[in-house]
């Protein structure tokens, strides 16, 4: 199944869509960490049609210690959302957001593991389609309602007892940047530095000097050269499960699998039983229980 389409493929699809008897809805999921204002810039410019996720309050449940800052919502909720974006069953989705598919991968997840498989990135985002020199729209899009059904479990996740060995059994991958995994620098967290065992890997990595994906062969040297195996269990977390979502649709554009860990780090540091190890490597000898 494809994850990616590109901007001028999205604008046929849209032309056509009378000839090709299915619906595609597009969302926007414009959010990036420490802008607040997402909704602002959509009403500003957006793909013509496309409706507004807002990932803190559609795409999240309350934060908490226990299940991190962006805990997914409960299935009910979010089918919910998905019904009140204008999406039924037998549409295709298209998701998109302003910085690279960071926040856009986490609906895409989001969907997948529902159970709805007709759901793409636009590759690039919105700069790929202002670049394309495509129209945009200003204001608010008001969706006809939809009649999804969605359920959960698609997508293969890991809690925070099996990430603390994933590690040794297997391959974790820290999709943040690589200074919080070392712990020189964490603007949100309690405490810094990474899970024990895993392997830093910024999603950065993912992506070509455009905000495109890299190309699948370039994607799969990539995860190979950070450890990755077949038949080797693989699984990836960020801050809050949010940037961790668009390494996990990079190793599927490269055909791999991972497994998501949805609590991420910031559920791991809160609980001070936890060990976190700072430094450039997995592990280290002076992991911090505090």
């Amino acid at each position: 199944m494809d994850t990616l389409i590109d901007a001028a493929a999205l604008k046929d699809q849209l032309d056509r869509a009378g000839e090709s008897g299915q619906r595609t809805v597009v969302l926007d999921v414009r959010w990036a960490l420490g802008d607040p204002h997402g909704y602002d810039h959509y009403l500003r410019g957006h793909i013509p049609g496309a409706v507004f996720v807002d990932l803190a309050t559609e795409l999240a449940g309350p934060a908490e210690p226990a299940r991190g800052r962006h805990p997914l919502p409960p299935q009910e909720q979010f089918q919910e959302s998905a019904r009140r974006w204008g999406i039924s069953d037998g549409d295709a989705v298209v998701a998109y957001d302003d910085s690279s598919n960071m926040a856009a991968a986490r609906l895409w997840w989001m969907l997948r593991n529902a159970g709805f498989r007709s759901v793409r990135l636009l590759d690039g985002g919105l700069a790929a389609w202002r670049a394309a020199g495509l129209d945009l729209a200003a204001g608010a899009e008001q969706p006809e309602p939809g009649n999804v059904t969605l359920s959960e479990g698609a997508m293969p996740s890991i809690d925070a007892g099996q990430a603390a060995s994933c590690g040794q059994r297997g391959l974790l991958l820290d999709a943040r940047a690589a200074e919080r995994y070392r712990g020189e620098i964490e603007p949100v967290d309690p405490r810094a530095g990474h899970i024990p065992g895993a392997v830093s890997a910024p999603t950065t990595g993912n992506l070509r000097a455009d905000g495109a994906f890299l190309a699948p062969a370039e994607l799969r040297e990539r995860f190979e050269r950070l450890g990755y195996r077949a038949g080797v269990p693989t699984a990836v977390y960020c801050g809050s499960g949010v940037t961790a979502a668009h390494e996990i649709a990079a190793l599927e554009i490269a055909g791999l699998s991972a497994a998501l860990y949805p609590g991420s780090f910031s559920e791991w540091c809160h609980n001070s039983s936890n060990d976190v190890v700072t430094g450039a490597a997995p592990y280290s000898e002076n992991a911090a229980s505090h």
